[in-house]
C-alpha cells in the first residue's frame, strides 16, 4: 500500500483480518480454562431483594460459583451508579442484575441462570413520562455540560405578535444502540494484575473505572480494545460486563468471559431516553424568524440523572432576535438512559428541521430558500463567530444533486397508481469536540515508522486514517507505517465518541510525527537498534477554549413513496452534502456518511421502544422485535460533500463526520412523508399503522 495523501481512500488494514476471522473481538480469546458467565436480571420494576436460592443451579454440571449480593468480591462504590453490580439487595429497574452463573460454557451458564430463584419485596414503580408530570423539574445542565435553559430576547412576544405562528409538538420514543457486535468481556487475574480484553469505545477511561472499583494501580490493569464491532455511544463508558467478569475471575480464579444477551442489552447498556418536543415559531410574512421556542420533557432514571440535549441544535442554528429552549427531565423507574449516536442533536434536529417544514408551508415557502433566508452570521446562542459555515453550500449543492428545482410543492401532487411520491429536506448540525491525547512515534533502522496511540477502532477505519496522518506528516509512503492501537499499556488517548476520535488521536499522532520527522531531518548517524522516537500530549491545546462556534454540517434530501394502501413507507432515495472539515479519507468517510443515513432511516421508519408501564420494561428487546433497517430498505443512498478548509480546528483539519451523516436524515424523510400525503405525521417511527390511521382521518 503506498500513497500518503490525506483523503485518499486508502483500504482499511484491518479489512482482510475481519472478513477472515482472524480478528479477536472481546468474547473470541481462548485462554486455559476460561469459564463463561451468565447474568440473572430483575424481574421487578422496583424493589428490594429479599432471597436468592442458587442451590438449584449450583447443582447443574459445569457450574463453578453463583454470584450474587451476598458472595461477590467487594468493589468500591463506583462514580457511576450503573456499575454498582451485586453491591447490594436493591433492585431500581426492571432488568438490573442480581446474581451472575459462572460455568464451564456459556450453555452451562444460561441454563443455570434459569434455575436461580430470587425473591423480592416489590415496590410501586412509575416508568411513564408525560410532558405534565408531576415530578418533571429543570435539571442544572443536559448532557454535555450544556446549561439546561437559555434565553435571550422576548421569544413569549415574539411569538404572540408573529404574522405567521406554527405551534407543534413532536415525540421521539426510546431508541437502543443494538451494535452487531453484543457488550463483551473477558477477564483475567494474574496474581495483583488484572487483564481484560472488552468491547469498549475508551479502553483508557475502562482502565482507570476498574484500577478504582478494585482498588489496584492504573499501571496493574491492562485494557484491550483491538477490534469492536459498534457502540454508536453504548460502549462509550465501562458498562457491567467489564465489571462482572473481572469479579467472577477473582471468584474462580480462571479467565471468565460474561458476553451479554442482546435482550439483556436495553436494561443495562443505555438507550436513546424518549423526548416530547414542544416547538413555537413566529416569523414575518417575508420568512424571517422572529422568535423560536424549543422545549423538551425527557426521562432519567433514579440512579442516575442523564438529560438528552435535545433543545441544543435549535441554538445553533437559525437568526432570531429571540429565542428559548429549555430542558425539563422527570425520574423514572427506568433504566439509565446514556449517548446513542448523536445524542441531543438527532431528536433535536428532527423536531426542529420538521417544524421548520411547516413553517414553510404555512408561508408558501419553499424550505430550502427558509432555511437560507435565515442563516446567521454568528451563532446565535454565544455570539461567536463562526469557524466555518458551509450550509447554504451543503443546501445548495444538494437541491442541484437532487433535483430540487423540479419538485411541485403541492402536497399529493404526485403518484403512482396508489403509491404517493413526496420529498423532503433537512439541515443538520454536530458540533465539533476534541479532546486530548497522546501519541508516540518511532523511526526504526529498516526504515519503517510505528505509531502507538490507545485509540478504539469501532469500525469506523480508525487505523487506516491515523495511518495516513503520520504518513503524511513524516512525508514517507503509507506502507512504512505502522499504526497500534487498542491497548491501554499504549500512549493513553480519549474515547472513540461524540465524532471526536479522528481529530483528537490524529492531532497527538500529527505532532508526534512532525516532531519525529524534524528529529530526524539533520540526522546523518544510523539509528540505534530501539529506533528513535519522539511523544506528543495535546493536553492544554485539544481542551483549550476556542474563540470560535465549531460545528459541522449538512443537508438531507429525500424521496419516498407512501402505500396508500397499506401504508408502508419505502425510501427510494436518500442524499446527502456534508461540510465537516478536511476529508481524511473518501472510502471511509462515504461509509460512515452512509452509515448514518441509515441509522436515520432506522429512527424514521422502523425503530421504536415501548416502555410497558405495567411490568416496566421495552417489549421491544431484540431485533425480532426492535427493527433495523436492512439493504432492501435502503435501495439507494448518496454522499457528498463541501471542500472545506477551516484552520481554528486542529492540524489535521478533521471535524468529525461519524454523526453528522445521522442528525437530518428522519426529518428529511418524514417532509417527504407529508408532501406525498398531505398529512403531518409527529410520532415517529413512521409505521404503517399510523400512516393509514393518518390518511383515513
Amino acid at each position: 500500500m503506498t500513497g500518503t495523501a490525506l483523503g485518499a481512500p486508502a483500504v482499511r488494514r484491518e479489512g482482510r483480518q475481519k472478513v477472515t476471522g482472524v480478528a479477536r473481538y472481546a468474547a473470541e480469546h481462548p485462554q486455559p480454562d476460561r469459564a463463561h458467565a451468565w447474568p440473572v436480571p430483575a424481574t421487578v420494576a422496583r424493589g428490594r431483594v429479599t432471597a436468592v436460592d442458587t442451590s438449584a443451579a449450583r447443582a447443574l454440571p459445569g457450574v463453578l460459583t453463583v454470584l450474587t449480593h451476598e458472595n461477590a468480591p467487594r468493589i468500591a462504590e463506583p462514580d457511576d451508579p450503573t456499575l454498582a453490580v451485586l453491591r447490594d439487595d436493591r433492585v431500581p429497574h426492571r432488568g438490573w442484575f442480581v446474581a451472575l452463573v459462572v460455568a464451564r460454557s456459556p450453555e452451562e451458564a444460561r441454563a443455570a441462570a434459569s434455575a436461580v430463584r430470587v425473591e423480592y419485596a416489590v415496590e410501586d414503580h412509575d416508568v411513564t413520562l408525560s410532558a405534565d408530570h408531576p415530578e418533571a423539574y429543570e435539571p442544572e445542565t443536559a448532557n454535555g455540560g450544556h446549561p439546561a435553559r437559555r434565553e435571550y430576547g422576548d421569544p413569549d412576544g415574539a411569538f404572540a405578535t408573529a404574522p405567521v405562528r406554527v405551534d407543534v409538538s413532536y415525540r421521539v420514543p426510546p431508541l437502543h444502540n443494538h451494535p452487531m457486535e453484543p457488550h463483551a468481556s473477558t477477564a483475567r487475574w494474574e496474581g495483583d494484575r488484572l487483564v481484560v480484553h472488552t468491547s469498549s469505545q475508551g479502553g483508557t477511561a475502562v482502565r482507570a473505572t476498574l484500577a478504582g472499583l478494585f482498588a489496584l494501580p492504573e499501571d496493574r490493569v491492562t485494557v484491550h480494545t483491538a477490534h469492536v464491532g459498534g457502540g454508536f455511544g453504548s460502549k462509550g463508558t465501562p458498562r457491567p460486563d467489564v465489571v462482572l467478569a473481572a469479579m467472577a475471575a477473582r471468584a474462580t480464579g480462571v479467565p471468565v468471559t460474561v458476553s451479554l444477551p442482546r435482550r439483556q442489552l436495553p436494561a443495562v447498556v443505555g438507550h436513546r431516553a424518549p423526548t416530547l418536543h414542544r416547538l413555537r415559531l413566529g416569523a414575518g410574512t417575508d420568512g424571517r424568524l422572529t422568535g423560536l421556542t424549543h422545549e423538551i420533557v425527557t426521562h432519567s432514571s433514579r440512579i442516575k440523572e442523564f438529560v438528552e440535549q435535545a433543545a441544543v441544535p435549535a441554538r445553533v442554528m437559525y437568526a432570531t432576535p429571540s429565542s428559548r429552549t429549555l430542558h425539563r427531565v422527570v425520574r423514572l423507574d427506568v433504566p439509565s438512559p446514556s449517548w446513542m449516536r448523536a445524542p441531543g442533536e438527532s431528536p433535536g434536529m428532527y423536531a426542529l428541521e420538521s417544524a421548520m417544514d411547516e413553517l414553510a408551508a404555512a408561508l408558501g415557502m419553499d424550505p430550502v430558500r427558509l432555511r437560507l433566508l435565515n442563516e446567521p452570521e454568528r451563532e446565535p446562542d454565544s455570539g461567536k463567530p463562526f469557524s466555518s459555515r458551509h450550509l447554504t453550500e451543503c443546501l445548495e449543492e444538494g437541491a442541484r444533486r437532487f433535483g430540487w428545482g423540479h419538485r411541485d410543492p403541492r402536497p399529493r401532487s404526485r403518484a403512482e397508481g396508489h403509491l404517493l411520491v413526496g420529498t423532503g429536506v433537512a439541515a443538520a448540525t454536530y458540533p465539533v469536540l476534541v479532546q486530548p491525547s497522546t501519541a508516540e512515534a518511532r523511526a526504526l533502522p529498516d526504515g519503517t515508522f510505528v505509531v502507538r496511540v490507545n485509540a478504539t477502532d469501532i469500525g469506523t477505519g480508525a487505523r487506516t486514517v491515523l495511518t495516513q496522518v503520520a504518513a503524511d506528516a513524516l512525508g514517507v509512503a503509507l506502507d512504512r507505517v505502522r499504526t497500534e492501537i487498542g491497548d491501554s499499556d499504549l500512549p493513553s488517548a480519549s474515547l472513540a465518541g461524540g465524532s471526536s476520535g479522528t481529530a483528537s488521536w490524529g492531532w497527538a499522532v500529527h505532532d508526534a510525527c512532525t516532531a519525529l520527522a524534524g528529529s530526524l531531518a539533520g540526522r546523518t548517524a544510523p539509528l540505534p537498534d530501539e529506533g528513535v522516537s519522539a511523544h506528543a500530549d495535546t493536553a492544554g491545546r485539544a481542551d483549550a477554549e476556542s474563540p470560535y462556534a465549531r460545528h459541522a454540517f449538512g443537508a438531507h434530501f429525500a424521496e419516498v413513496t407512501v402505500d396508500s394502501l397499506t401504508g408502508e413507507v419505502r425510501v427510494r432515495r436518500l442524499l446527502g452534502v456534508f461540510a465537516a472539515g478536511r476529508i481524511l479519507n473518501a472510502r471511509t468517510a462515504r461509509s460512515q456518511f452512509v452509515g448514518g443515513m441509515v441509522m436515520g432511516l432506522g429512527m424514521a421508519l422502523t425503530e421504536g421502544s415501548t416502555m410497558d408501564a405495567a411490568f416496566g420494561d421495552f417489549t421491544e428487546s431484540d431485533l425480532a422485535s426492535y427493527h433495523v433497517p436492512a439493504h432492501a430498505d435502503v435501495p439507494a443512498v448518496e454522499a457528498h460533500w463541501i471542500d472545506e478548509d477551516d484552520p481554528h480546528l486542529n492540524p489535521v483539519g478533521g471535524k468529525g463526520i461519524g454523526e453528522i451523516g445521522n442528525v437530518g436524515t428522519a426529518a428529511a424523510i418524514g417532509n417527504a412523508v407529508h408532501h406525498a400525503t398531505g398529512v403531518r405525521f409527529r410520532d415517529l417511527p413512521l409505521t404503517p399503522d399510523r400512516i393509514l390511521t393518518g390518511l383515513r382521518g
